[in-house]
């Protein structure tokens, strides 16, 4: 009896290592669905999954089938319900972790120099974010990373013109046909304006938050772009990446955060 108990209770290194790393990786999950209606869909399917433990413990054979055969599709039902979620987690592991090399043994033996990710020219974009927010010019500045974002570029109008500060406000410009919808950067050209982007579906999201807030923390939560916002109603600028946003950042905080993100090693 006691060599069982004993038995039942030896935990090896691995052990360790496989509780680790299942607890990081609900964490992870966690993390990603946290404010949004996925988690309640999430606690539905734990509470299901734990009635069928039960039931199967009770012997109640035609419920358990019954569970059962629900449990039995289960991974196709989470691929389709939560499909938002796992591409999210996926450009999480690519972007912060495989496209940056962190692994790369290259890395730790030469030295790599700072270098731009993309030729974008960023002061043309602080430039024009500082002015539009002088004169409560609504904007929404999408800036190109990884991905050169070419679904959502498809969604607006076409033009790869250089960038420069007085054609994004022109673009801007309250009484342009062109200033709806999002503007597009991609290696230095606006790719494209009048871009339609998803809207974020977290419910945690500030009430003074308008449309153009909400459609940077979506294409943040789905892509690895940068995204520089300017609010008609108060004129601040925000700053969108990796499903955060930080509000109300100075123009030389903007050149900052930006200079931050799309600097590489090489």
């Amino acid at each position: 009896m006691l060599h069982l108990v004993a038995a039942f209770i030896t935990f090896r290194i691995l052990d360790v290592i496989d509780i680790f790393l299942v607890a990081f990786l609900l964490y992870q999950i966690y993390m990603l669905i946290r404010g949004t209606v996925a988690i309640n869909i999430f606690v539905g399917i734990f509470a299901l999954y734990m009635i069928w433990l039960v039931v199967k413990v009770l012997n109640m054979e035609l419920l358990s089938n019954i569970l059962g055969q629900i449990i039995g599709v289960g991974v196709i039902a989470l691929i389709i319900v939560f499909q938002q979620e796992i591409r999210r987690f996926l450009l999480f592991i690519g972007t912060r972790y495989l496209s940056k090399n962190r692994f790369s043994i290259e890395n730790w033996l030469f030295p790599k120099q700072k270098k731009l990710m993309a030729p974008v020219n960023i002061e043309a974009i602080v430039r024009a974010c500082r002015n539009m927010s002088e004169t409560k010019t609504g904007a929404l500045i999408v800036i190109a990373r990884k991905s050169e974002l070419q679904y959502y570029v498809e969604t607006g109008d076409i033009i790869n013109a250089e960038t420069s500060s007085r054609l994004i406000e022109n673009i801007f410009f309250k009484n342009s046909p062109l200033h709806d919808g999002a503007m597009i950067i991609v290696n230095d050209k606006i790719k494209a304006v009048r871009c339609i982007l998803p809207v974020t579906e977290n419910l945690n999201v500030p009430a003074h938050y308008g449309m153009r807030h909400r459609a940077a923390l979506g294409i943040s939560e789905q892509t690895d772009a940068l995204i520089a916002t300017v609010s008609e109603e108060t004129g601040k600028i925000s700053f969108g990446v990796e499903g955060d946003i930080k509000y109300g950042v100075s123009s030389a905080e903007l050149r900052q955060l930006l200079e931050g993100y799309l600097t590489i090693e090489d």
